[in-house]
């Protein structure tokens, strides 16, 4: 008896799904538990498995939409109640004496009198222009070097110039769910908050000492290494707890501002971008926080993020400079109401105490939206961020000065 593969219930709210791709093809033979088809929803993709062995009887095809519990394709049972074998016998094909029609002369057009020089013929074939047009363009005439050098100077000239020679085709692809959904909730922002963006910078000079001195070690204690994100989320967690507001969300004629801090991790997927939540990141130290964020970066990566990663959320971080990305405006993740977006570190000259040194720095941008966060709030929690940064040991004395902490003032 065959069995069905159903799309299931992604998460509240999620009526309709999208067949995106199918790793199997119609016919073929699976395994139980084979992943054999992804699906996207409006929030991520997930892939479906097998639910036993048996044949792949695909009944929605790529690109369609579908509604949550409609039935996409059946396993039935192998002939005979055995799996077919995967080895199969090879096949010796007939040897075939190839007719070859040569012709009478390549390099001569009878038609037009037209004449190629073999040289000439080896500069047009390695440049892969096609003969046709090349006898077309000299009829009549003895076609040398200089003649093919001077044609191809030419038509490249003309492709330069707004007179392409090359394809023009058009390629139409159905955008998937996610992607769908992404837009709209982008332009909802645009439309429906009133987002404004801060910007600072920061040395980079102690983070990056730190890497260097301590990455090996690191790695071989929690099998990660040292990256930025992880001080960037631990500055942003203990920023908010004196900024609390900048960790609220508006709903509706009420501010939510709840008492811990979960952070989305932007993440760049292959089918676009997801968000996967840390959650009670306020709690986490900064080789907890490296742990888990490789861990969501990886699922991402692999398109096996789930909805369940992807809920709640109170601020979200961006990281464009991985991409190089010197300075951008991060866009609001709503309902949040604050975003903080890195970019590449660039050696820079900057004033120390009345010298100018170089050294490595970073332009860090707080989009928020001005309806819940005053520019003095903003402005504030940025520049504690950068204090953090600059200063790492004031994340373990959780912003005390460690000197006055010694001191006992």
């Amino acid at each position: 008896m065959a069995s069905e593969i159903i799309i299931p219930s992604p998460g509240e709210s999620i009526t309709q799904v999208q067949v995106a791709k199918w790793l199997v093809s119609d016919g073929e033979e699976v395994d139980k538990d084979q992943e054999v088809v992804e699906i996207d929803s409006d929030k991520a993709s997930f892939p479906l498995s097998a639910p036993e062995d048996g044949i792949l009887r695909i009944l929605v095809a790529e690109g369609e939409t579908v509604a949550v519990g409609v039935t996409i394709a059946r396993i039935e049972p192998s002939p005979g109640g055995t799996k077919p074998s995967r080895e199969k016998t090879a096949v010796v094909p007939e040897k075939k004496v190839p007719v070859i029609i040569k012709d009478k002369n390549p390099s001569e057009n009878s038609k037009t009198g037209t004449h190629i020089s073999p040289l000439a013929e080896k500069i047009r074939t390695e440049k892969n222009i096609q003969k046709e047009d090349v006898f077309a363009a000299f009829e009549g005439k003895r076609i040398g070097k200089k003649d093919i050098e001077s044609y191809i100077s030419r038509t490249e000239s003309q492709g330069k110039t707004g007179n392409p020679i090359g394809s023009r085709n058009l390629e139409r692809r159905k955008l998937s769910t996610l992607r769908l959904k992404l837009a709209e909730r982008l332009v909802a922002v645009k439309n429906e908050t009133a987002m404004l963006t801060t910007f600072n910078e920061v040395n980079m000079r102690n983070i990056l000492d730190i890497k260097e001195k301590h990455n090996d070690a690191f790695k071989e204690k929690f099998g990660v290494g040292i990256g930025f994100m992880s001080f960037f989320t631990k500055a942003v967690t203990l920023a908010l707890r004196e900024f609390p507001q900048v960790n609220s969300m508006l709903d509706k004629d009420e501010l939510v501002i709840p008492d811990y801090v979960d952070i989305g991790i932007a993440v760049s997927a292959p089918k676009g971008l997801v968000v996967p939540v840390i959650r009670n990141a306020e709690k986490m130290s900064i080789p907890e926080l490296e742990v888990k964020i490789k861990e969501l970066a990886v699922k991402a990566r692999d398109n096996h993020i789930t909805i369940e990663d992807m809920k709640g959320g109170t601020f979200t971080i961006t990281n464009g400079g991985v991409f190089g990305s010197m300075m951008s405006t991060p866009i609001l993740n709503p309902p949040q109401s604050a975003i903080l977006g890195m970019h590449k570190i660039m050696e820079r000259p900057i004033a120390v105490n009345g010298n100018v040194e170089i050294h490595p720095m970073m332009y860090i941008a707080l989009s928020y939206d001005h309806r819940v966060i005053d520019g003095k709030e903003s402005v504030s929690f940025l520049v504690k961020v950068k204090e953090y940064i600059e200063d790492p040991l004031k994340m373990e004395m959780e912003g005390e000065d460690p000197v006055l902490m010694l001191m006992g003032l």
